[in-house]
């Protein structure tokens, strides 16, 4: 009597074809998480602004990646941030392709880290809240005013 193994559904299958998606799926889970794509005709620019503060707050630093007009827009966003405080300039890498790819055009990632100073910028000090808040009353003020009329 012969004895037969039987392999499971699931068993993992050794093929290169298989190994290429394999790959392919970890390179897409491994993808960074502080990046931002920047387009400059979908969103407007203090969108990105404001996006690369919080992947600032959140990661330490933040890698802002643009193709062809958008390019400008990046360089902005990072002038931006820098000039406030927010941000100091970590790596600027710039590229151009070669004819075969010229669709894909010029390609820059520019990668900004968290300041020294950036945690004191972004909570507002209480003189600038009172500020913001003047001319608002707290509920229960507005209660009590309310009832003594």
């Amino acid at each position: 009597m012969a004895m037969e193994i039987a392999t499971p559904i699931h068993a993992p299958v050794t093929s290169p074809a298989s190994n290429l998606i394999i790959s392919a799926t970890t390179a897409v889970e491994t993808q960074k998480k502080n990046r931002i794509q920047v387009s400059n005709t979908k969103k407007p620019l203090f969108f990105y602004v404001n996006l690369a503060k919080r992947y600032i707050q959140q990661h330490n630093e933040v890698e802002l990646s643009a193709l062809g007009m958008a390019i400008t827009t990046v360089v902005t966003i990072s002038e931006i941030l820098k000039n406030n405080g927010l941000a100091t300039e970590k790596k600027v890498l710039t590229s151009t392709v070669g004819i075969k790819d010229e669709s894909k055009g010029k390609i820059i990632e520019i990668v900004l880290a968290k300041s020294d100073k950036f945690d004191s910028l972004m909570t507002p000090a209480p003189e600038e809240e009172a500020v913001a808040n003047m001319g608002e009353k707290p509920i229960e003020t507005e209660a009590r005013e309310g009832k003594k009329e």
